[in-house]
């Protein structure tokens, strides 16, 4: 069992919000004594390295971090080549890769648990976690959540999971930025209450969440000034919160402050992204118990 996007989660994302409320109370986690995590990672990290090195810790397992330049794949061996030998070492892997390719093809030659900890296309591991957050805080998925800003990779995990859920979902995004619309296609195919626009006022009108990321993602730092012209009108900042239904603010970090979100927002009251932060953790603890 892996999970390499969203709607792999499906048929026990429930029962890992369940348990993740769990372990996040204090419960004692399942353990993984012996157990070794691999965490391959093409791009740089802080919260997703760490939470899932901390996860495995709590486990009492073990993790090693594998960067490419340091290992034989950053020298031309193949992804095959390197996901046969890693399973024989391993007893699962996550991996944070430029593109979404890259998992597929190191999942199909895995015969270990592959976890997908961000492509291009999804980040799975980033929604879950914000729906173990918006539990949290709102008591259940009876709500409505705007996302405003790219359709990027966290943009369309978070589709899948509010389809999952059966939470309203409004997504705002410059013509040209919208999400997948693969992934889109399969969100409403699940659920009716997803809706892509390009306003973000209608987006965040009646809306308890707002959510945005940054603009200028890993690898599309050459394009930082057309994307800034582009995204202009897309910022979460105090004249669109307060189009909303007093909502609280969610951005999975690390912000570009002043870009996609104003300071003063970010670090207002209705701001929960530190508590998004935290519930990596607990989400990746419960998620390694069930693919351990």
């Amino acid at each position: 069992m892996s999970l390499l996007s969203i709607f792999d989660a499906a048929d026990y994302l429930s029962e890992l919000l369940h348990r993740a409320e769990e372990l996040k109370k204090g419960a004692a986690p399942r353990r993984a004594d012996g157990k070794t995590l691999g965490l391959l990672f093409e791009k740089a990290s802080t919260r997703t390295r760490v939470s899932f090195e901390v996860a495995m810790t709590h486990l009492g397992g073990h993790s090693i971090y594998l960067n490419p330049q340091d290992t034989q794949i950053g020298r031309g061996e193949t992804v095959a080549d390197t996901a046969m030998t890693l399973s024989r070492y391993l007893d699962a892997v996550a991996i944070r890769a430029f593109k979404h390719s890259s998992l597929m093809e190191f999942a199909a030659h895995s015969t270990i648990p592959v976890i997908n900890a961000l492509t291009d296309r999804e980040h799975p591991v980033q929604a879950l976690s914000d729906l173990l957050t918006i539990k949290e805080k709102k008591g259940g998925f009876d709500v409505k959540l705007a996302y405003v800003g790219d359709g990027n990779n966290v943009c369309n995990s978070l589709i899948g999971g509010a389809a999952l859920v059966g939470m309203e979902m409004a997504v705002a995004t410059p013509k040209g930025y919208e999400p997948d619309p693969e992934v889109v296609r399969k969100a409403k195919a699940i659920s009716d209450r997803i809706e892509v626009m390009e306003d973000p006022h209608a987006a965040v009108s009646g809306a308890e969440i707002i959510y945005t990321d940054v603009w200028i993602s890993m690898g599309q730092e050459e394009e930082k000034t057309k994307r800034i012209r582009d995204f202009r009108g897309y910022q979460v900042n105090r004249e669109l919160v307060e189009r909303s239904d007093d909502a609280l603010i969610m951005h999975c970090l690390p912000a570009k402050r002043g870009l996609e979100i104003t300071e003063d927002v970010l670090d207002s009251p209705a701001s929960i992204v530190f508590d998004q932060a935290e519930n990596r953790l607990h989400m990746e603890k419960a998620l390694l118990e069930r693919l351990l």
